[in-house]
């Protein structure tokens, strides 16, 4: 960052976003964003010409499991407890102004 965070740019920044803080808040807010802000300069300044670039930091394998037939249940049976059906399909209310 150019400029060190003030009080200022928090409430300026938080006027942008149209969000509205108390002074108390800007304060905390400050406080908070300063931390992180000095935290995310340290990990600017690691070196890491020596670290491959890498999608996920753990090794992952498929986690899915195996596609097996299991027990269903009858079409009918489903139809049955439906508020109302008509040849063999959900009946739903009309929307958008359509007719039945």
């Amino acid at each position: 960052m150019n400029q060190p965070l003030s009080e200022e740019l928090v409430a300026h920044v938080a006027n942008l976003a149209r969000i509205d803080l108390s002074h108390e808040q800007v304060l905390h807010f400050t406080a908070h964003l300063e931390k992180i802000l000095a935290h995310a300069g340290e990990l600017e300044n690691l070196d890491l010409d020596s670290v491959e670039p890498m999608s996920h930091p753990y090794p992952l394998s498929n986690v899915l499991r195996d596609d097996v037939k299991g027990a269903t249940i009858e079409p009918s049976e489903v139809l049955e407890q439906a508020p109302d059906a008509l040849e063999g399909q959900f009946r739903v209310p009309p929307i958008l102004g359509e007719s039945s």
